[in-house]
């Protein structure tokens, strides 16, 4: 497994998580509303995840 890495991009405003670059094998499943996973074809495990709307999200968390 490599490292986690997290990058956002403010103008689609998607935070994603990922172990390993994505490659063009991976499995791509929707967890949960609007939020994506990219799986390993062999062993199923999450190697990224994706949120969309993650500042719309957050906003207000924990008031």
């Amino acid at each position: 497994m490599g490292n986690l890495t997290f990058q956002y991009d403010p103008v689609g405003d998607i935070l994603t998580t990922q172990t390993c670059a994505s490659y063009a094998e991976q499995e791509t499943e929707e967890l949960d509303d609007e939020m994506l996973a990219r799986l390993n074809p062999e062993s199923g495990n999450i190697e990224t995840l994706e949120i969309l709307f993650f500042l719309k999200r957050v906003e207000g968390f924990g008031d």
